[in-house]
């Protein structure tokens, strides 16, 4: 669907050019020799120049007259020219002589001549085609590597067989066919390799484009004489030679990618271009559709010339150059040059390609020089709504092929309509409103031709008016277009794939388009993407994420846009090999809907919507305000019944404007999304909560007003969130009442087909209609043998009855013990309350009546006994008055002033109840209870010694002595009370000095874990495995930036940029098992030590503040008892493992005020999404915790004794 369209057209007379080059992006050309002269010019024009006395002379000196240029090749690297004539004469001609050497020098010379001679792409061989029927290659400084003598042994090489594929001759040709017995693989007709009677007898040098291989074509020397085509390797080995061709001719040119070889074949109709692989065998063929007589006048000596990337092939005959190009496997003549008359004149016109710009040409014959510069272009009809028709031009030589993707997506070659031109075209344009189309012919002529395929019956095109060689009119066609961004910056695209503006540039860019809304372009990548246009803001290019931004999304590699069509939200895309694809990005799409929704045009929004699978909540989240107020609106829109149900049942709670939907497009004041202040006070966020009820409720109130569909009013109730079943079930009731048959089976079956039946069967029963139960359980699949004497006998019994039966039914079980509770019949209430665990609800329906809920409540501490709840038991038992149940509820569950209060209420016996104080003294003790203990002791046992000794060991030393004294036992003071400071003290110092062993020894050993963690990563995560244990083949050791950026945490993780795979570490849950107790012991060398380490410092924290009270209690009692030294040691001991915890904090731990900048965990999202599975990601946690420390614990302040300070 692309054409050749000329950006530069110069045309500079100069005479007697005989041969043309490319010096980088300059000139190079030869005059002569002539008849005339004998001197041969080199001249260098200027690449960018219009004028041929603009060139320059390199060097010029005398030759045979009768001799001719027959190659002219520049190397810019040594700044030399090198000129081959057909006499035999190889010069080199240097543009910038060194001191001592000669500009011009014939560095070798053929005696038998030369008959051609070609380069190979990387400019280091040449090989030579003599006349004496020889093929030399050479160096580039011309030192000979190979001889070859051309013989007619060579066709031994290759042993051709046709068998006919594709051929006519094995076609089906029906019964008759039959009669004429012959192989089928052999063809009626076999070429023999004839010569064309209009053969040059000149031969022919062509290379393959990455220079391993050429192809050479001359007349072989055989009886009767024939054209083969012989294929070289580099080194000079005859590879294959082709099958014989009738009428092969000398043009010859391998395509530079390497795919085939191609020729030219004159047979009796005309002239063809015939392909050949490098074995030699025929690869398909086109027709150059010329007349007999063209043929004959204009194709003599026909050359072919590949560009470098092999797009288009130039056809060079008498007076002008073909282009054409290849797609679908149809040959396209998409430009014919014209040089002045080539009759009479003594050189052929030819053609050279830039050698590095695929779409730069320069033609030339005797008398002129054309410098060409083409772009692909596709030639398109406005994507401007509404004339948006997506029309394409195709030019074809002398057809035009028109197709308006819009009405007919026809696949090239085919056309919807094709146009028989007077003349080759070269150019064509369509008009703003797509119904006229001006063509620029090759000869200059300009035509007008008229249609209309948007009509029915469409018109076709017909030619309107036609003016020859009109000058200014093709060159205003010419002239290239430059699309126009809305800040009036220019856009362009250049050869390099840089889409830009004045101000900004995007680059890898393979293929663009300008509507009024958006900046389309493909990629390198493969993606094609949309860029909004507004007047006030730049590009915003969106990123390479298709998953999840609506402005980017995938294609097939190579594919490139060929138009848009804006109202029906198409694009259309052109694959590599040809064929058409149209898409319906979500980007097109999307603005499509919006723009629909701010023009309120709600029905066009829904159909879109409904066409292209896009979510309908859209229509209310894209602007919810004004979609609430245009409910009726939208209801006069859509109007069919089923629209509107399937917009009520497509509803969700989801914000679709901010998640799927999201718009990508910046919020501008004339639209309705903006985070503003609503009439109601709520901004746009809160009216999205509860959207589906809303909605639902907003459209009821207007289908009840105008007297709507019944089935849109079922849809609104069962579609809220949750469904509203027994609203829709009452419709139908009240239906049922007013004898509306047609409409009550209508709703009915609409109903059970928007929800479960069974559902709806369990809430028409649970609003106690049986008649509706019954109409849903007819449209429902259940056994009538089943429902119909289920529903008899609910009929039969009382009003309360039958709720109490249907309410168990559907476990509905409080409201079926209000039910009982309604009939009166306590005793079957209580069996009911125990078999489903009533209590509560039963004490509330009797909270009036005592007697009953006395009952209720013992049977209520049976049940909670039974349970093991025996602290609600005991409750329950004295709620009763049932002292002795509460006191064993209470001994059960441990509660020891309960239990003993509810056993003096018993009352027990004083052995009883010194029994049960001797048991609770022991529990309390064994819980280290002892304050508790010790007033059991004292209350009930009166044991004062023992009750000391309790408290003495809780390091409450005060109220020990409090009771000593209190008790008039003075004594205990040096038998309970001293002893005990002495055992308290000796364990602190004991406890405090073991603290400060593990913080003197994992403190440093933490300091030294973080520097060789920091100095040498892969010993710290292997220094568990020993060092001398073989490191994986994929784990990293080059100190690398890959290896070496990023986080630690980063670079011992499968999600890392390669230092270690997935394969070195843990993937089983077995694996993960294991990984997890290795981490909890944390075992001295493993990478799992420090954090380990780093733990044990929090509990000791933890620790050291829990013993904070005692010590503080410990040292007030020694110096209370006069132990002064003894108090001195415990402090110093707390003040110097405090002291230490400090100074430690630092190092382990971040504090809280601290700036966490450098050590800020990632966000949760990304964490999760990058973290590993198996034993991988207990070591990715343990990474992430040491990577990411902790805020340090807080450390409680000790209050010293100023008599100690």
């Amino acid at each position: 669907m692309r054409n050749l369209k000329a950006t530069r057209d110069d045309s500079l007379a100069i005479e007697g050019i005989s041969a043309i080059a490319y010096d980088l992006d300059n000139f190079v050309f030869a005059l002569g020799p002539d008849a005339g002269s004998s001197t041969v010019t080199l001249r260098s024009l200027p690449g960018d120049s219009t004028d041929s006395s603009d060139a320059t002379t390199i060097a010029s000196w005398d030759v045979d007259p009768t001799d001719r240029i027959l190659d002219l090749h520049c190397f810019p690297d040594s700044r030399t020219i090198s000129v081959v004539f057909a006499g035999g004469d190889i010069t080199t001609v240097r543009q910038e002589p060194l001191q001592g050497e000669d500009q011009i020098e014939i560095v070798g010379s053929v005696d038998a001549g030369i008959a051609t001679t070609a380069w190979s792409p990387d400019e280091e061989t040449v090989a030579i085609a003599t006349k004496a029927d020889t093929l030399l290659l050479m160096t580039r400084d011309f030192e000979p590597t190979s001889n070859i003598t051309l013989s007619v042994e060579d066709l031994n090489v290759s042993s051709h067989v046709s068998v006919g594929w594709g051929k006519k001759e094995t076609q089906f040709k029906g019964r008759g066919a039959a009669k004429a017995l012959r192989d089928p693989t052999m063809p009626e007709h076999v070429d023999e390799g004839t010569l064309s009677t209009l053969d040059d007898k000149s031969a022919s040098l062509s290379w393959r484009g990455d220079g391993q291989y050429f192809a050479m074509s001359s007349i072989l020397d055989s009886d009767p004489p024939s054209r083969v085509v012989r294929m070289y390797s580099r080194e000079g080995v005859l590879e294959s030679v082709s099958e014989p061709v009738n009428g092969l001719e000398s043009g010859l040119n391998w395509k530079p990618s390497g795919q085939v070889i191609a020729g030219v074949r004159r047979r009796a109709e005309g002239l063809q271009v015939v392909f050949f692989e490098r074995n030699g065998l025929r690869h398909g063929e086109f027709d150059l559709r010329l007349s007999k007589e063209e043929s004959e006048m204009i194709g003599r000596s026909v050359r072919l010339t590949w560009n470098i990337d092999s797009t288009v092939l130039a056809v060079a005959l008498a007076d002008r150059i073909q282009l054409w190009t290849t797609s679908n496997y149809h040959w396209y003549l998409k430009q014919e040059v014209y040089l002045n008359d080539a009759r009479g004149l003594k050189h052929h016109a030819d053609l050279l390609w830039h050698p590095e710009r695929p779409l730069r040409t320069a033609t030339f014959n005797d008398s002129e020089l054309h410098l060409l510069d083409y772009t692909f272009v596709v030639s398109r009809g406005s994507v401007v709504p509404p004339n948006d028709h997506g029309l394409v031009a195709v030019i074809d030589g002398k057809r035009l092929k028109i197709t308006p993707l819009r009405t007919a997506n026809m696949p090239p070659p085919m056309a919807f309509d094709e146009i028989e031109l007077p003349e080759t075209a070269n150019d064509v344009a369509f008009n703003r409103i797509g119904t006229r189309i001006i063509i620029v012919h090759s000869n200059k002529d300009v035509t007008r031709w008229e249609f209309d395929y948007s009509t029915k019956p469409i018109k076709r095109a017909s030619l309107r008016v036609h003016n020859p060689h009109d000058e200014q009119s093709s060159l205003g066609t010419l002239a290239q277009h430059v699309d126009t961004l809305p800040n009036g910056d220019e856009l362009s695209l250049s050869i390099t794939g840089v889409l830009g503006s004045r101000d900004q540039r995007i680059s890898g860019v393979t293929s663009y388009i300008v509507t009024p809304t958006h900046l389309i372009f493909t990629t390198s990548n493969h993606l094609l993407k949309f860029v909004h246009l507004e007047e006030s803001s730049a590009l915003q290019v969106p990123p390479d994420e298709p998953e999840t931004d609506e402005r980017c999304r995938n294609i097939e590699r190579g594919a490139k846009i060929v138009t848009v069509m804006p109202s029906e939200y198409s694009l259309v895309l052109q694959m590599p090999r040809g064929n058409l694809e149209t898409i319906y990005p979500r980007a097109l799409v999307l603005a499509g809907i919006r723009q629909s929704i701010i023009d309120r045009d709600y029905k066009k929004a829904f159909l879109t919507c409904r066409a292209q699978r896009v979510d309908m909540n859209i229509l209310h989240d894209y602007a919810p305000e004004q979609f609430m107020q245009d409910v009726p609106l939208f209801l006069k829109q859509v109007k069919k019944p089923e629209y509107i149900d399937l917009f009520l049942s497509s509803l969700s709670e989801e914000n679709v404007a901010e998640t799927i939907y999201k718009d990508t497009l910046i919020t501008t004041p004339d639209q309705p999304l903006q985070d503003r202040q609503t009439d109601s006070g709520l901004t746009l966020g809160q009216l999205i909560a509860g959207k589906t009820n809303r909605i639902c409720d907003a459209f009821l109130r207007e289908l009840r007003q105008q007297s709507r569909s019944i089935q849109n009013i079922v849809t609104a109730h069962v579609c809220k969130s949750p469904p509203d079943l027994e609203a829709g079930l009452t419709l139908i009731s009240d239906l049922r009442k007013q004898q509306m048959q047609e409409q009550l089976e209508a709703a009915v079956e609409h109903i059970c087909f928007l929800a479960d039946v069974n559902q709806l069967y369990d809430t028409a029963l649970g609003f106690y209609d049986l008649d509706v139960a019954l109409l849903v359980a007819q449209q429902s699949q259940k056994d009538p043998r089943e429902y119909l004497p289920y529903l008899q006998g609910l009929s039969a019994m009382q009003p309360l009855r039958q709720r109490y039966t249907i309410d168990n039914d559907l476990k509905r079980y409080h409201k079926a013990l209000s039910h009982l509770h309604s009939i009166g019949d306590f005793e079957e209430l209580m069996k009911y309350m125990e078999k489903h665990e009533l209590y509560n609800a039963s004490m509330d329906l009797y909270r009036y009546d005592n007697t009953r809920l006395t009952e209720i409540m013992r049977l209520f501490a049976v049940y909670s006994s039974s349970r093991n709840r025996y602290k609600e038991a005991g409750i329950a038992y004295e709620y009763v008055q049932d002292h002795s149940s509460a006191y064993e509820a209470y001994r059960s569950a441990g509660l020891w002033q309960e239990c003993l209060a509810s056993a003096g209420l018993v009352p027990v016996s004083h052995e009883e109840l010194l029994e049960l104080a001797v048991n609770f003294v022991a529990s309390l003790e064994e819980a280290k209870d002892y304050k508790a203990a010790a007033t059991v002791q004292i209350d009930y046992i009166v044991d004062v010694e023992a009750a000391v000794r309790l408290l003495c060991r809780g390091y409450y030393f005060s109220e020990a002595m409090r009771l000593a004294s209190l008790h008039r036992k003075p004594e205990l003071l040096r038998s309970a009370i001293d002893p005990g400071l002495v055992e308290a003290s000796a364990s602190m110092t004991e406890m405090l000095a073991e603290m400060k062993s593990q913080l003197n020894a994992q403190v440093p050993r933490i300091r030294d874990l973080r520097v060789k963690k920091l100095e040498d990563p892969l010993a710290f995560i292997d220094g568990a495995d020993g060092g001398d244990v073989d490191i994986p083949d994929n784990l990293s050791l080059a100190p690398t930036d890959a290896s070496t950026t990023g986080t630690f945490m980063t670079r011992y993780t499968n999600r890392s940029t390669g230092t270690l795979a997935t394969d070195v570490t843990r993937k089983t849950h077995k694996n993960r098992r294991r990984e997890e107790r290795k981490r909890a012991r944390g075992k001295k060398g493993t990478v799992y030590e420090e954090e380990y380490l780093v733990n044990s410092i929090g509990r000791l924290v933890e620790r050291l503040n829990a013993v904070g009270e005692d010590v503080s209690r410990l040292v007030e009692g020694l110096m209370r008892r006069a132990m002064r030294e003894r108090a001195l040691a415990v402090d110093a001991a707390m003040q110097e493992v405090l002291e230490l915890c400090r100074s430690s904090l630092d190092d382990v731990f971040v504090f809280n005020g601290e700036s966490k900048t450098d050590t800020a965990e990632p966000r949760a999202g990304d964490e999760d999404a990058r973290r590993p599975w198996g034993g991988q990601g207990v070591l990715w946690d343990a990474l992430a915790t040491t990577e990411h420390r902790r805020d340090a614990p807080v450390l409680k302040a000790f209050e010293r004794l100023s008599l100690l300070a």
